[in-house]
């Protein structure tokens, strides 16, 4: 079989998808997932192939995944504001959102709409941070990165969505490619872990290590 050639922050989604549904005492959560897919990127078949890895059974951890696709950002931030009742209904753990900021990027396009964007933005990043507090639930959002040509001297790369994105999430990481098919991940922001990066690989079973 084949790995789909995705983002690996997407790869690391299906992953979560697939491991919140162990026991506690396996290292997950035993709940279900709502996975926001605004890029058209959700690939069943790779739920499958991570779920056989782990000995699960493939269709009821797809059964568990209740897909949401968002057209739009205002379909992205509704899909959201909704979601309190299938979160209760399905015991839903965890929240995915892949990817937050296409959409707001897409639909506000120009420097005059910068502002309404990142309000718009802000709103939505607030209402998932009150249902994580209010459902006791996990929430994982991907991103996309941006060159930035005023860098000189460091890393050029930075997160789309600005300050607001950089101050609502609790951990932040930040992945790319490594040396020999492997990927880097580096953890940039956590209220109370330091810096630090660890090598993972992407693996037709799911992520492993190298």
């Amino acid at each position: 079989g084949n790995i789909p050639t995705l983002f690996h922050n997407t790869q690391l989604a299906f992953q979560l998808a697939v491991n919140v549904q162990l026991p506690p005492e396996k290292g997950g959560l035993g709940g279900n997932v709502l996975y926001i897919d605004t890029e058209n990127t959700f690939r069943p078949e790779r739920i499958v192939q991570i779920a056989k890895a782990l000995k699960l059974d493939p269709e009821k951890v797809l059964s568990n995944i209740h897909v949401a696709r968002a057209f739009n950002s205002e379909h992205q931030i509704f899909l959201v504001e909704k979601s309190n009742e299938i979160i209760e209904e399905k015991n839903i753990k965890l929240i995915i959102v892949d990817s937050l900021t296409s959409h707001f990027r897409a639909d506000f396009t120009g420097r005059g709409e910068l502002a309404p964007r990142q309000q718009k933005l802000n709103k939505h990043l607030h209402m998932l941070q009150r249902l994580a507090d209010a459902h006791n639930l996990a929430v994982y959002i991907t991103n996309q990165v941006l060159m930035d040509p005023s860098v000189m001297f460091g890393d050029p790369v930075r997160a789309s969505g600005g300050a607001i994105l950089a101050h609502m999430a609790t951990y932040r990481m930040y992945l790319r490619r490594g040396k020999e098919g492997t990927r880097i991940a580096r953890l940039v922001d956590s209220p109370g872990l330091p810096e630090g990066e660890a090598v993972f690989k992407i693996t037709e079973e799911g992520i492993r290590d190298p």
